[in-house]
């Protein structure tokens, strides 16, 4: 029973000293600082909410080559460029100063499912800049048309990009 009572107190002094470091401002939330275990807890946390909440499946063809081009039509018209960058289109310069920085998604949508990328699309990501389409009234067909050209995005062209961005449907 005492070593129970130990352990509580030492769980309040706990609580109490993470109270006073993080409400009475010792840890930095400067985007110029990096915190690794910080970092490394809100990737996971960010992974489970994701794949939790993640659960609407794909009412088309992500292979449609249509959707494809729309989608990459509303990836450059929403400003997607501007923080992931394209084939052939770099990112924006202020991305450079976010922290964490925005995933090059070329690198990341093979290990995501469409899901999981509608989601994080419809919804956005607190804390990472990431913007919530579903908030601005983007439909959810636009969403799923961004998520087949992503899931596309690392085979895709400079060229193909282009075209596709210039107008719906990828007529130039």
């Amino acid at each position: 029973m005492r070593l129970l009572a130990v352990i509580g107190a030492l769980a309040i002094v706990v609580a109490i000293g993470a109270a006073v470091f993080f409400f009475g401002g010792f840890f930095s939330v400067a985007a110029t600082e990096d915190s690794a275990p910080v970092a490394w807890a809100l990737v996971h946390v960010r992974e489970a909410s994701v794949d939790r909440h993640a659960t609407e499946k794909p009412p088309m063809s992500l292979d449609d080559a249509a959707v494809v081009r729309a989608g990459a039509h509303a990836f450059a018209a929403r400003g997607c460029t501007n923080c992931h960058g394209a084939p052939g289109v770099k990112w924006a310069k202020f991305s450079e100063g976010m922290q964490p920085s925005p995933p090059d998604l070329k690198e990341i949508v093979d290990e995501r499912e469409p899901r999981q990328l509608f989601w994080v699309i419809k919804n956005g990501i607190k804390m990472t800049a990431m913007p919530s389409f579903g908030a601005i009234d983007v439909p959810d067909q636009e969403i799923w048309s961004i998520v087949a050209f992503l899931k596309k995005l690392p085979a895709v062209s400079d060229e193909d990009f282009k075209a596709w961005s210039a107008q719906p449907g990828g007529k130039p």
